[in-house]
């Protein structure tokens, strides 16, 4: 009878020690996937945190760019309006100084 005891208190622990060898197994595996996934989403995550600011800077260059030659393109055209008669100007009065001279 002794022996009946020891022999199920013997299966009844090594069921106990095999479902909680399981169940830590299971768990580690769990955390293991957990801190993988989530590892991967922050890479992902900060990769494309990193192409949209890149994108940004260059869409930002780019239209600065564009900005100041339009600006520089349109001071130039106004400096050209407003000094290009002037030879004009010039040579039409000195025409008429000559012809006041004469």
């Amino acid at each position: 009878m002794i022996i009946v005891v020891v022999v199920v208190l013997v299966v009844v622990v090594a069921i106990v020690v095999v479902v909680v060898v399981v169940v830590v197994v299971v768990v580690v595996v769990v955390v293991v996937v957990v801190v993988v996934v989530v590892i991967v989403v922050v890479v992902v995550v900060v990769e494309v945190v990193v192409v949209v600011v890149v994108v940004v800077v260059v869409v930002i260059i780019v239209i600065v760019m564009i900005v100041t030659r339009l600006i520089i393109i349109k001071i130039m055209i106004i400096i050209i309006i407003t000094i290009y008669p002037l030879p004009i100007i010039c040579e039409w009065d000195l025409n008429s100084l000559f012809y006041l001279v004469r």
